[in-house]
């Protein structure tokens, strides 16, 4: 995989002009200049950059995490560094709309250094986008051309300053259409959360919790096809509880029907529920419930 470390780098392997800035650059596309867009063909990349990128569908597929895009509006893109990236050929975008690229060390003794690992929508995959109304698409394309301007006309002391403000304003913004968002999709939530506890159940009661021990949210958000991050917030929109909350609460759960299996030890079930060492299984009940596995059992045991 290949690894840019310089903005430079990055944006010389999209076949972009060189910035104007080491650490920063802005492209502003009203349909006749550059923008980045997918290569024909892409190996999966990472690079030391954060990009903000808003562009227009015109045809192709692609997923939004079970479901396929509503690309009826545009779809603004957060990229963070470190992320893998890779486009698929059969996607294609309109010559129109903006990209925000820069180095992570852009940030580096501001505010926004720290307000930026905040925002929850910097660690979805690309295909997780914000989708615009008509009105956000203007509000946010007014502070770009205004990021330009600077970019382009006012390179001085006071410059970057301007820039990161302006930067501060627009992730807000979209930190609020981001929440209106989920409110929108609360249907495409409703089956999630229920895919979710779809996968969870059989995993459960299959034999892999003994032999493979407590799945990770990774691995439960790979089996539904979205990130780690879009399946928390989800849940978390939904239900009030985050992900590790529910698979804690279908754990006990779980525990509570085999506790009232009298043949079985609290360390043997332990062990079946995917604990390496029972204690941990004994104080997490403890925890949910207010009361021991064994005052459990007591408690309800079958006559």
């Amino acid at each position: 995989m290949e690894h840019f470390k310089t903005l430079t780098a990055y944006l010389d392997y999209l076949g972009l002009p060189r910035p104007e800035h080491p650490m920063f650059s802005v492209f502003n596309s009203k349909g006749d200049g550059y923008l980045p867009c997918p290569r024909e063909s892409s190996p999966p990349i990472t690079n030391d950059c954060y990009t903000i990128s808003f562009k227009k569908y015109i045809s192709g597929n692609l997923n939004y995490g079970r479901t396929k895009y509503d690309f009826t509006n545009g779809a603004l893109f957060f990229i963070a560094p470190q992320q893998v990236l890779q486009w698929d050929s059969s996607v294609v975008f309109e010559q129109k709309g903006f990209s925000i690229n820069f180095h992570e060390d852009f940030l580096k003794g501001t505010a926004l250094a720290h307000q930026i690992k905040k925002y929850g929508f910097f660690s979805y995959s690309i295909n997780e986008a914000l989708h615009l109304s008509p009105k956000e698409e203007i509000l946010l394309e007014t502070i770009v051309d205004n990021i330009e301007i600077e970019y382009q006309n006012n390179q001085d002391a006071f410059s970057k300053d301007i820039i990161i403000s302006q930067l501060d304003t627009l992730l807000k913004y979209a930190n609020r259409f981001y929440e209106r968002q989920f409110i929108n999709r609360k249907e495409l939530g409703n089956d999630l959360l229920n895919a979710f506890n779809q996968q969870l159940t059989a995993y459960l009661e299959s034999n892999q919790l003994q032999e493979h021990g407590i799945p990770s949210i990774e691995q439960l958000a790979a089996k539904l096809s979205v990130s780690q991050r879009y399946l928390s917030d989800t849940l978390k929109k939904e239900t009030g509880k985050t992900t590790t909350e529910h698979l804690q609460l279908q754990l006990i759960n779980e525990a509570k029907n085999r506790l009232l299996q009298p043949h079985k030890t609290i360390a043997e079930i332990a062990y079946e529920l995917g604990f390496e060492y029972p204690p941990y299984f004994s104080r997490l009940f403890k925890k949910k419930e207010g009361i021991s596995p064994t005052e459990y059992r007591e408690k309800y045991k079958l006559n």
